[in-house]
């Protein structure tokens, strides 16, 4: 971390940033869909991507931003105060309409059910208890790579999170999966915990805010 510099942030890239909102549901439901089609939230559908946002964004667990360029919604990042806390709070106020339209999604691929009653395995299996705030889906349009906006969207959440008290933030990926590898580890996250998931071998990823030089404490997304 010692050789890390500041992040150069460009004042125009963040104006354009600001906290999801219910509205921003399906567009975020589409670029989620584009980037992360074959995940398992992905496999069950547009419809219950849609209204897993939805649900996100009222829950008081959940930090969202979004990107926006030329009034449109270009890109997103979700993350969480507390991943298991806030996927019991959605199942427990949104079931009715997360439930129907999950059904849905799975009858239409039925590989996805033996995934889906394995997703609870998560919270035991992939460490890091001790960190609760986890950045857990990001997503930008094409034209946007290159731009550092994903960047700047990560510092945002990063800030968030050490503002409202979080001394770490936790993401986890695949161990095959170069290009997220080598993204976390330019920003300092340390290799925490290896794990299998989904048949896949996964790795966690652990990054201190005290005394990093790209983080600092913010407040930007509105407690709900």
């Amino acid at each position: 971390m010692n050789d890390l510099r500041p992040f150069p942030v460009d004042p125009e890239v963040l104006r354009a940033i600001r906290p999801m909102q219910f509205r921003d549901a399906t567009r975020v439901a589409e670029l989620h869909q584009a980037a992360m089609g074959n995940s398992l939230w992905g496999q069950l559908g547009l419809p219950f991507l849609q209204q897993l946002y939805q649900a996100l964004v009222d829950s008081p667990w959940f930090i969202g931003f979004v990107y926006v360029e030329d009034g449109d919604v270009k890109g997103f990042i979700g993350g969480s105060l507390d991943t298991s806390a806030m996927y019991r709070d959605i199942a427990r106020r949104r079931f009715m309409f997360l439930g129907p339209t999950a059904a849905l999604g799975a009858l239409r691929r039925p590989q996805v059910i033996g995934k889906l009653l394995e997703t609870r395995r998560y919270f035991g299996v992939s460490g890091a208890d001790e960190v609760p705030g986890e950045s857990l889906f990001c997503s930008f349009e094409p034209h946007l790579r290159g731009k550092r906006v994903s960047g700047h969207i990560n510092k945002v959440l990063f800030d968030e999170l050490y503002g409202r008290g979080h001394e770490a933030v936790k993401i986890t990926t695949e161990v095959d999966n170069e290009g997220a590898n080598r993204q976390l580890q330019s920003w300092g996250f340390e290799d925490h915990h290896r794990f299998r998931f989904y048949g896949k071998d996964m790795v966690t990823y652990v990054l201190r805010f005290a005394g990093h030089p790209r983080v600092e404490r913010a407040h930007r997304h509105p407690a709900v």
